[in-house]
């Protein structure tokens, strides 16, 4: 199947950030800088490290790129915004990371329903400087291609819903581990999820407050468990180390072929029709 991301890619038009939009950058990288000392996975320091990101301004995505593309293949490619599932899950096949570009406002610095260039490029990008990562993502991205093939060999009748379950259950394996993963670590838990490695607030929570439920990671429980995303996170997962995640989405493709995926529990998140055309156009 051919990758269908080709006109998606926008230019980082860095001239059209005003002072107000560095000055952003600036209080959200030297708020969290100690925090990530703190409580961030050391691959995720050694990514920061090895990327230069500047707390000063803003990255340039070219800048980013010079330096990440030699370590893993991955590229961070500016978008202007929402990118369909299937899409984004074939930039990550691709080992291309779409990256939004505008950053919140300086006076709302703790909570932004939608990603920004802090989350996706503080946040995510550092990750995809270790090659075990990396391949882990390129990972989940062939896993919506073995999705769309097996949407296409389904009876129309039952194509729909077959898929919006699968879908549902690749969204939520996504939202507990790259976005909200822990892990075991030096010295206790570290995040290596970028919803986590991104927030202020939610670092911290996330690995100190009594009331976070932490789990060892658990697959069956994963895909059927719905999460909400306009508050902390009362529910965690920790896997072992990046080869247990590794064979953790090996697991998850093994099961989507075997059929149990076919039927995870209703709730949050709800797929966008938008998401499954994007699957639906390449299974035909």
């Amino acid at each position: 199947m051919p990758a269908v991301a080709s006109d998606l890619f926008i230019e980082q038009r860095y001239e059209r950030y005003p002072a107000e939009n560095q000055l952003a950058w600036q209080k959200l990288y030297a708020r969290l800088q100690p925090r990530w000392e703190k409580y961030a996975n050391h691959r995720f320091l050694r990514g920061l490290e090895a990327l230069h990101l500047s707390p000063d301004r803003i990255p340039r995505l070219d800048e980013v790129n010079r330096r990440l593309q030699p370590l893993t293949g991955f590229q961070a490619k500016a978008v202007s915004g929402y990118v369909p599932a299937f899409v984004f899950f074939d930039c990550l096949r691709n080992r291309r990371f779409p990256a939004t570009v505008t950053i919140r406002p300086s006076t709302k610095l703790d909570y932004l329903p939608e990603p920004d260039i802090f989350h996706d490029v503080a946040g995510h990008v550092p990750m995809h400087a270790d090659p075990h990562f990396a391949d882990t993502l390129a990972r989940l991205g062939e896993c919506a291609h073995t999705a769309a093939g097996l949407a296409a060999g389904m009876p129309a009748e039952t194509r729909l819903k077959t898929l919006t379950s699968i879908v549902r259950a690749m969204a939520r394996f996504f939202w507990f581990t790259i976005e909200f993963g822990l892990m075991k670590g030096r010295g206790g838990l570290k995040a290596y999820g970028s919803g986590l490695l991104s927030s202020y607030g939610e670092i911290q929570h996330a690995i100190e407050a009594a009331e976070v439920q932490r789990y060892p990671f658990q697959l069956a429980w994963v895909v059927n468990q719905s999460f909400e995303i306009d508050h902390y996170q009362p529910l965690l997962f920790v896997v072992d180390s990046f080869s247990h995640l590794y064979e953790l989405v090996d697991r998850l493709e093994r099961w989507m072929r075997e059929g149990k995926l076919d039927n995870v529990a209703p709730g949050e998140p709800r797929i966008k029709e938008e998401d499954l055309q994007s699957f639906l156009e390449v299974a035909k």
